[in-house]
């Protein structure tokens, strides 16, 4: 048990923090598997959205959001592929070669 004054308010402080921490924690475990269960694109952005609220409070490690947001993004990843237009490599190439912009000459003294 804390003696000191500081102490005894930093101990306030911590189950507080730790109390609102569960509450974040909870919820993303709920639309996580919410997401997992129907994965529609607005159930993965949702739980996305949280994961990364949850992050900047620093309630999870940035690399254990990026580590969730990934394996969401892996559930509706099949869908969109099918829907994607494909470009073959040369259309690429040529995209690449516009968009260098053009040397300009020296100037020889």
């Amino acid at each position: 048990m804390p003696i000191t004054a500081g102490a005894i308010k930093k101990m306030r402080q911590d189950l507080k923090r730790e109390a609102q921490n569960k509450k974040i924690k909870n919820k993303v475990k709920e639309l996580i598997k919410k997401a997992g269960q129907k994965s529609t694109t607005e159930n993965i952005r949702v739980a996305i959205s949280a994961i990364d609220k949850a992050a900047k409070r620093h309630v999870f490690h940035r690399n254990r959001a990026g580590r969730l947001k990934s394996k969401l993004a892996k559930l509706v990843k099949p869908q969109k592929r099918a829907k994607t237009k494909r470009t073959s490599p040369a259309k690429t190439k040529q995209r690449q070669q516009k968009s260098k912009p053009k040397a300009k000459p020296r100037k020889v003294k």
